[in-house]
């Protein structure tokens, strides 16, 4: 008769298996359908612009990179009168708003007047709360959102006003991809989870239309975010539950990637700060989850897909216990044979995960016209199951802040990594670059949580 532990080994095992599986089949669902693929690119050609846009930048301690960002976001190709640039800062943050000012002026200089300063100074102090103040102020047709250290390419504006007029769209999201994939031991296959989750994963949400949107990079029209109340400011993922309630709402999300026109952040400079944002993000999920919208989809396979994804952080969690526990019971206890075969099942299933990882990767660096270091995929192989390991930290860490009902915003620290020089220059775009991330200061991780 089996023991309580086999039993749960056993169950354990299956669960891993079938999650692992399906993960990696909508992972990998539009990637070598090029019919697909070709659906979701840029047109060719883009129409004349007509469609306002208001940029909302919502910044925290950002000295590094704001003033980069502005600039990039200024230079955008697409006319100035068309565009209205809000940078959100919380008025107790003197640093970024003085880097701001000082940009300021400088564009003021220069005759550039479509960017304004927003500050605040009621709680929370978080981004979904600087957004509606944004949302607030905003005068455009459409909203979008940029984060403090985006390269964003320089056309989005005429792809978005091109795909949202031809098709008579409310929501496009575009893609987004990390870039320094060579800076710490984790960035590759972080850097990878962008890959396949913009350039393949979200095409299927987007099929079924239930879709968690990315974090920035969106593109909603004015009068649709109205109408939805703007973002939840008590919710980590705002941008995870506005697309869940545009999807109960029936809204098709076109989902818009293409390997030229992404934007291009930088990973986590640090495992603390990778742990926290990780932890913010699965929280977030189960935020969500707990607010039940999503049982308002119309269609079973809807809220299926959404229950998966939103409690997808327990699962995760159980990776934690389950490898471990695993490894102990096949090595120190005499197993029955079929309860030994099963427990091997996940193992194989995150063997066929990091063989797709390592041919991501050559992708990867063939569209985006980068050099892999030629230890890159034999280490990428020796850290993947320590990577599994952090991302389960962060799902049980972010478990049990939800039990003990801490809901304070972690912040990620920026370091401008993709703009210090360097030789490898991306694709047509030299002023974008791959470089080492500085090492924080014992002080910036001391100040990092809010």
């Amino acid at each position: 008769m089996l023991t309580l532990l086999e039993i749960f080994l056993v169950i354990a095992s299956l669960l891993l298996t079938i999650q692992s599986a399906y993960s990696a089949s909508i992972m990998l669902y539009a990637w070598e359908d090029e019919d697909r693929q070709q659906r979701n690119r840029v047109p060719q050609d883009f129409g004349p612009p007509r469609l306002s846009f208001t940029l909302l930048l919502p910044a925290r301690h950002e000295e590094a990179v704001i003033q980069g960002t502005i600039q990039r976001l200024v230079d955008l190709n697409y006319p100035p009168e068309l565009v209205q640039l809000l940078i959100i800062i919380e008025a107790t943050d003197s640093g970024t708003i003085e880097a701001v000012n000082q940009k300021l002026a400088e564009l003021h200089r220069a005759g550039v007047t479509n960017v304004r300063l927003l500050t605040y100074n009621d709680p929370p102090v978080n981004k979904p709360h600087g957004l509606n103040v944004g949302l607030a102020q905003a005068t455009g047709d459409v909203i979008t959102i940029f984060d403090a250290e985006d390269e964003p390419h320089p056309d989005i504006l005429a792809i978005v006003n091109t795909v949202m007029l031809r098709e008579e769209l409310q929501v496009v999201q575009c893609g987004v991809q990390l870039m320094n994939f060579a800076d710490r031991w984790y960035s590759s296959l972080n850097v990878l989870e962008y890959f396949f989750w913009f350039r393949s994963r979200l095409h299927f949400h987007s099929l079924v239309n239930m879709v968690p949107l990315g974090g920035n990079t969106i593109f909603i029209k004015y009068d649709v975010l109205k109408s939805m109340g703007g973002w939840d400011q008590n919710c980590l993922t705002e941008d995870a539950d506005i697309g869940v309630r545009l999807s109960v709402a029936g809204l098709p999300i076109r989902v818009l990637y293409d390997d030229r026109y992404v934007t291009r952040e930088e990973t986590p400079p640090t495992v603390s700060q990778f742990i926290k944002q990780r932890t913010r993000w699965n929280q977030g999920f189960l935020q969500v989850l707990a607010k039940k919208d999503w049982q308002h989809l119309p269609l079973l396979r809807q809220r299926l897909l959404a229950f998966y994804t939103l409690a997808f952080p327990c699962l995760q969690a159980l990776l934690l216990v389950y490898l471990p526990l695993s490894l102990w019971m096949m090595l120190f206890l005499r197993l029955p044979s079929p309860i030994a075969i099963i427990s091997l099942f996940p193992i194989y299933m995150l063997g066929l995960q990091l063989i797709a990882n390592v041919v991501g990767l050559f992708e990867f660096a063939a569209v985006h016209h980068l050099t892999i270091p030629p230890r890159l995929p034999t280490k990428m192989a020796l850290v993947f199951l320590p990577y599994q390991f952090l991302l389960s930290f962060a799902a049980f860490r972010a478990i049990q802040r939800q039990f003990k009902g801490k809901n304070n915003w972690e912040k990620t620290v920026h370091t401008g990594a993709l703009r210090k020089p360097d030789l490898n220059t991306i694709g047509s775009r030299p002023d974008y670059s791959i470089a080492i991330s500085s090492v924080l200061t014992n002080e910036a991780l001391a100040g990092e949580e809010e």
